[in-house]
């Protein structure tokens, strides 16, 4: 793997019929590094992702990579390099576990070649670092909504390319199989140099697992960088039209946004003054906890 790839926007417009949903757009995904792209419901993520993956071509500007423009490449070659795993894939009818992985190898089946033991290894390895090694046999239609999620991840991850775009990977995912996918996502990163761009929801997953953070509103870039720099008390009340407190996450050292709404935070009434041996009021106790989605332990952020 090698992390050299550039893969940058400009001056990008996208939309469906007459609606405009990014415009003027311009960004660069840094190589090697984990992006996150957050932003409030229709802001454009998952717009932005699927013109970066060349499945919605621009109304005006260009996506590029490595300097060429994606939809200007060959669609397979353009394959070997960028995977995308969308928000809501179909499968087809019937298809097994093991089948639908194996499609990941596509892009690297020549008009004559054979499968290969190097693509036995692939599949093998996204079954097991998905877990889902002893579902191969059974059919997609019998899974649950988690399973299919993570068979899909693995199918992605079969691909092996150097950039990987997700669209919600944790959707369907219980706590557990979220942390668990987003380590794997980061393992991929961090040992194979992976360039990995991903929409999340949950902004305190965005903050503890991103190197880099953009933050969208309205069709436009409203914000990127560090998560320090992105995950802000202003920023989260532009983007997200949401007031919040920020501190810092006990686990991971990143930024942990605590919402505040009527009633997320709860005192203690103050008692009214009494004889001067009365106890004095207490202090007012802040009952909002930090969410329960923190990033393990077992996979550390460098």
């Amino acid at each position: 793997m090698t992390t050299s790839h550039s893969l940058a926007a400009e001056g990008l417009t996208l939309g469906y019929g007459d609606r405009v949903v990014i415009e003027s757009l311009d960004l660069a995904v840094p190589p090697g590094e984990v992006t996150v792209i957050v932003g409030a419901n229709a802001s454009g993520k998952s717009t932005l992702l699927r013109s970066l993956s060349r499945l919605l071509r621009p109304r005006a500007g260009r996506v590029v990579l490595d300097g060429k423009e994606v939809h200007r490449m060959p669609a397979k070659e353009l394959a070997r390099t960028l995977g995308l795993l969308p928000q809501s894939p179909v499968a087809p009818d019937g298809i097994t576990v093991l089948d639908l992985v194996g499609r990941g190898r596509h892009p690297h089946q020549g008009i004559f070649s054979r499968w290969t033991d190097r693509d036995d290894a692939a599949v093998a390895s996204a079954l097991e670092a998905t877990r889902t090694t002893e579902l191969a046999d059974r059919a997609i239609d019998e899974l649950s909504g988690g399973q299919r999620q993570r068979v899909w991840i693995a199918m992605a991850l079969a691909q092996q390319t150097d950039l990987l775009l997700l669209d919600e990977p944790t959707t369907f995912l219980d706590a557990s199989h979220q942390i668990e996918v987003l380590d794997l996502l980061t393992d991929l990163n961090r040992t194979r140099g992976t360039t990995i761009v991903m929409v999340l929801h949950d902004l305190n997953l965005a903050a503890r697992y991103a190197d880099h953070l953009i933050a969208l509103a309205d069709g436009r870039l409203h914000a990127s960088g560090v998560p320090e720099e992105v995950l802000t008390e202003d920023i989260v009340r532009a983007v997200f039209g949401l007031d919040s407190r920020i501190i810092v996450d006990p686990v991971s050292g990143r930024p942990l946004m605590l919402p505040i709404g009527r009633h997320h935070v709860r005192s203690r009434p103050v008692p009214s003054a009494g004889p001067a041996d009365a106890t004095e009021p207490a202090e007012p106790v802040d009952l909002a906890e930090p969410p329960s989605s923190a990033r393990s332990t077992g996979s550390a952020h460098r």
